[in-house]
């Protein structure tokens, strides 16, 4: 007879682990670590950056450096040149604030903000909403209201003093044609303030009414019409849809008009330089007076009143970013 010859194949281990009652569990997936990407993109995302970043640290960071080392520090004309100037600590800041003309300044920087800021963004509102209707020739009277925008701020501010000037000036021959006697706009401490508000509020309308009506154009159409369905006027629908829909926009506008107008420096300088007796002194040109516009510059004092608006500027730019945040998780 023939042998049968028997074929062995392993065992089954799972056929032991049944016969055991246990299950073998499968081991567990190697974990991989985080992918890292190519060396290449890294470089080329520093590449993107470096400009940006050059930009920020030669014109804004190491300026602000500066400007806090010439604050802490007595610096004259030769310790400015030659880098030897004695460190002083807050001495700079007590004679800001002892000076007497510390208060008024802070008064017409206060005035000039608040009063600039609500009628810049009250008329530039209004405006908005009249070109949001797209009526015929709207595009390009709006194009027409950009020019005091446009023209550099030394062409406005000289415009407006040939207009205020008290003998020949547009303004008061038009106040002559009416009966009103000529008013000294740039050379009365009465009126120098006043004239150097409504020439800003001119020149900074044009940015409100382009910020606001884009924020205008993302308010859907449809609840207007709804609204309108509902019986709701004008009047109400602007209170009730595009009011609160613009809040958003109005914020950021409000707070770069707030930082552009607490450094308004060009249009008081060529139009009162900050008087008569300063009548319309703010800090901006409070701070010029000090470093640069004595035979003995006050290098110092000058940094220590600039430094006061740069920290005005943070803490309502802090403010802003608090709410907005607060809103995000409303």
């Amino acid at each position: 007879m023939k042998q049968l010859k028997q074929t062995t194949r392993p065992p089954d281990p799972r056929a032991a682990d049944d016969r055991n009652g246990a299950a073998t569990a499968a081991p567990p997936p190697a974990r991989t670590g985080k992918r890292r990407r190519p060396a290449s993109t890294q470089w080329a995302a520093w590449g993107f950056l470096a400009p940006v970043t050059l930009y920020l640290a030669l014109f804004y960071a190491y300026p602000l450096y500066r400007n806090i080392d010439l604050s802490l520090r007595n610096y004259t004309v030769r310790s400015f040149v030659q880098g030897d100037a004695p460190f002083t600590g807050l001495a700079n800041y007590r004679t800001v604030f002892d000076n007497p003309t510390f208060a008024p300044a802070l008064l017409h920087t206060a005035l000039f903000t608040a009063v600039c800021l609500v009628f810049q963004y009250a008329i530039g509102l209004a405006l908005a909403v009249f070109f949001n209707q797209h009526f015929r020739l709207s595009a390009t009277l709006r194009a027409l209201f950009l020019v005091p925008w446009l023209l550099p701020l030394i062409v406005s501010a000289s415009t407006w003093s040939w207009m205020l000037n008290t003998d020949s000036g547009i303004v008061n021959a038009a106040l002559h044609a009416v009966g009103i006697d000529p008013v000294n706009w740039l050379t009365s401490p009465s009126w120098s303030l006043t004239s150097v508000i409504i020439a800003n509020i001119w020149i900074g309308v044009p940015f409100n009414l382009v910020v606001l009506h884009s924020g205008l154009q993302s308010i859907p159409a449809g609840l207007y019409e709804a609204a309108a369905l509902d019986g709701a006027g004008a009047w109400r629908r602007f209170w009730s849809i595009t009011f609160p829909l613009l809040r958003p926009v109005s914020a950021i506008t409000l707070l770069l008009g707030l930082v552009y107008t607490l450094k308004v420096f060009d249009i008081i300088w060529i139009m009162t330089k900050g008087g008569p007796a300063d009548s319309s002194t703010t800090f901006a040109t409070w701070s010029y007076q000090l470093g640069f516009g004595n035979l003995l510059p006050a290098f110092g004092p000058g940094a220590a009143v600039g430094n006061l608006l740069v920290v005005a500027a943070l803490v309502f730019g802090l403010v802003y970013v608090r709410v907005q945040r607060k809103q995000a998780l409303s």
